[in-house]
C-alpha cells in the first residue's frame, strides 16, 4: 500500500497564528466505540460530546481530530468508506452547532512502523503546520494510553476520558495524564478553567 498519511482538512484555516487546538481522538471519545467502525448508521455521538465541543469552539479553540484507522490497512473498508463515516461525523456535529477544523487519519497498521500512527506525532505535527498553532499550549483528549502519550510527547495538556476504552485504562499506572474526566463535556469545563487562569 502507497503511502497514506491523509490530512482531510476543511478550508481557510492556512495562515492562522499561534492557534490553540483540542485534539480529539475519535473513537471512544467523540463517538461510540465500534470495534473498525465502517457502517456509516452506526456513527453516534456521545452523550456531552457536541456540547463540550461547543463551548470550546465558542471560546476561540480549534478543533481536530487525529484518529488511528487500521481498519483500512487491514482490508476491512477502504478510504471511499471512511471519508463516509467522516461526512457523517460532520453532519451530526453541524446539527449541533459544532465546526471541527480538521480530521487527521493515520490508515496503516501498528506493523507498518510509520510516524502518523499515535503515539507518534507526524500528524499532530502536521496540523500545527497547517493551523499555525501552538501545540504546547493545546489541549489532547483520548480514552487510550497512546492518545495521552501523544500529547506528552509535544507538552499538551492531556485529559483522559472514561468513555470507550478509558475506563479501563484510567487506573493503570503506566500513562499519567494532566486530568482524568468522566466525558468531553467534563473535559471542556476542565479546559475552561485552565483558560482564565
Amino acid at each position: 500500500m502507497r503511502n497514506l498519511c491523509q490530512a482531510l482538512l476543511d478550508s481557510g484555516l492556512t495562515g492562522m497564528t499561534r492557534r490553540r487546538l483540542v485534539v480529539l481522538d475519535r473513537d471512544g471519545t467523540l463517538i461510540v466505540e465500534h470495534q473498525y467502525l465502517s457502517d456509516v448508521q452506526q456513527v453516534e455521538l456521545l452523550p456531552g460530546a457536541a456540547s463540550g465541543l461547543r463551548q470550546l469552539q465558542e471560546r476561540g479553540l480549534g478543533l481536530i481530530v487525529i484518529t488511528n484507522q487500521s481498519g483500512v490497512g487491514r482490508g476491512f473498508f477502504d478510504l471511499a468508506r471512511l471519508d463516509q463515516i467522516h461526512r457523517r461525523l460532520h453532519e451530526l456535529l453541524h446539527a449541533e452547532g459544532v465546526h471541527l477544523d480538521g480530521i487527521y487519519v493515520c490508515p496503516h497498521t501498528p506493523d507498518d512502523d510509520c510516524r502518523c500512527r499515535k503515539p507518534n506525532t507526524a500528524l499532530l505535527e502536521l496540523a500545527a503546520k497547517d493551523m499555525g498553532c501552538d501545540l504546547q499550549a493545546s489541549f489532547v483528549i483520548g480514552d487510550k494510553a497512546c492518545d495521552i502519550a501523544l500529547g506528552r510527547r509535544v507538552r499538551a495538556t492531556t485529559l483522559l476520558v472514561r468513555t470507550g476504552y478509558g475506563a479501563q485504562v484510567a487506573p493503570e499506572r503506566t500513562i499519567t495524564p494532566d486530568h482524568v474526566v468522566d466525558d468531553l463535556w467534563e473535559a471542556a469545563q476542565v479546559i475552561r478553567r485552565q483558560l482564565v487562569e
